[in-house]
């Protein structure tokens, strides 16, 4: 179904989605409770990669659980492998449920989070899609640090997006980083340097991408 439109955009989700989103209606113990969490995820995350042999691995396995503390050595629960071979069973998975382009998964993926699937922005989007917690509700996503049911409900908005710009790239990635909302206000990308770098960050990652799996062949 095509995304349905409110005052504040997507229907269920904030409109800008790495700006101006808040969550409300949460007590001060909540927010604290949130806060711990994330600086545990941070702090699990910072030690995993401090033994990577890669720069930049793809970090996969160990959960996210409340009684993670901060002197556990997790670094044999972790593996890196090259970003371009980052989750690809779960990809491909998702390309095929929702009839994507496989490579456009895989860079939106590593334009939001570099395949790290514990990553908080600042803003509060989680995991490898960057969701939101409204949106990740929305799409059905009950862990948004579970790489499968992020990449999943991600993909299943990025979807919802593409149907509804009738297959524009351009207009459903400005969708996914400003909200439809804001595509819609301005009739096209928005005239935001993040959203138009992040579309254009995209687009090279996919060109890249497809040069590879043809050279490849």
């Amino acid at each position: 179904m095509p995304p349905q439109f409110n005052s504040s955009g997507l229907l269920g989700g904030p409109e800008r989605r790495h700006a101006d989103r808040r969550c409300k209606g949460r007590g001060a113990s909540d927010r604290r409770a949130g806060s711990r969490s994330r600086r545990m995820r941070t702090a699990v995350l910072a030690a995993a990669m401090s033994s990577a042999p890669m720069a930049r691995p793809a970090i996969a396995l160990l959960p996210p659980t409340s009684n993670v503390k901060a002197n556990v050595d997790v670094t044999a629960e972790y593996f890196a492998v090259p970003a371009h071979k980052a989750y690809d069973e779960i990809i491909e998975e998702a390309a095929a449920k929702y009839e994507m382009d496989s490579n456009l998964i895989r860079a939106v993926m590593q334009a939001e989070s570099a395949f790290h699937p514990y990553v908080v922005s600042s803003a509060g989007a989680e995991g490898l899609m960057q969701l939101m917690p409204d949106l990740a509700d929305e799409m059905g996503v009950n862990n948004a640090f579970d790489p499968r049911d992020n990449i999943m409900g991600g993909v299943r908005y990025l979807k919802r997006l593409l149907d509804y710009h009738d297959g524009n790239i351009d207009l459903a990635l400005a969708s996914y980083n400003a909200g439809p909302g804001n595509v819609e206000r301005y009739g096209g990308v928005p005239p935001f340097r993040e959203t138009r770098n992040y579309v254009r960050t995209i687009k090279g990652l996919l060109a890249n991408q497809k040069k590879r799996s043809a050279d490849a062949d």
